[in-house]
């Protein structure tokens, strides 16, 4: 049923890019080094620093994500359009806008310059091939999980900045914020 999904919305890429979205349309994640990003609906690591980043690049800014990552948060984030992701088409949620598509998605995000995607990990594999540039903080560590965030191929990719973080008193992991670049074809 995935498979058939992410093939449908594959074949629509060149489409999608040249009609609906084309602005700077960037996936931010912290994933570990075995590509984990949570488990049981819950992200594996607090990584404080991260979380402030995450706050700092996404506010002013359209989010868009999958209904399990809505719903794993408190209340809709403060200061970004929330945009959720659905195939239940009876879904509603109290201060975000609910989408059934990716091409309603991205028409909810027409007006920002840089809309976030934020998970989870199907919605990354949807939104992957669609991305302009990628902010992953990279979690030095290998951890058990049932959400991941799909393999990355360099050749598509250009690491353009990279930051080293050492694991501190209040941060129990090393990690490295790295931005990347769409390959231009």
């Amino acid at each position: 049923m995935l498979y058939n999904l992410i093939l449908t919305f594959y074949l629509n890429l060149t489409l999608l890019k040249t009609t609906s979205q084309t602005n700077n349309l960037t996936l931010i994640v912290a994933v570990s080094e075995n590509n984990v990003i949570g488990k049981d609906n819950e992200l594996v690591w607090r990584l404080k620093n991260d979380l402030k980043r995450f706050k700092e690049l996404t506010s002013g800014h359209c989010i868009i994500m999958g209904r399990k990552t809505f719903e794993s948060m408190p209340k809709a984030l403060p200061n970004r359009k929330n945009i959720i992701l659905t195939r239940n088409r009876s879904y509603q949620a109290l201060d975000a806008f609910v989408a059934h598509t990716i091409e309603e998605a991205l028409s909810l995000a027409a007006d920002d310059p840089q809309p976030f995607i934020i998970g989870g990990g199907e919605i990354y594999s949807l939104f992957l091939p669609l991305a302009d540039t990628l902010e992953l903080t990279r979690v030095h560590g290998q951890f058990e999980a049932d959400a991941f965030f799909p393999e990355i191929n360099t050749q598509d990719w250009k690491l353009v900045a990279e930051e080293k973080h050492a694991a501190s008193q209040d941060q129990d992991f090393s990690y490295s914020y790295l931005t990347y670049k769409k390959q231009v074809q």
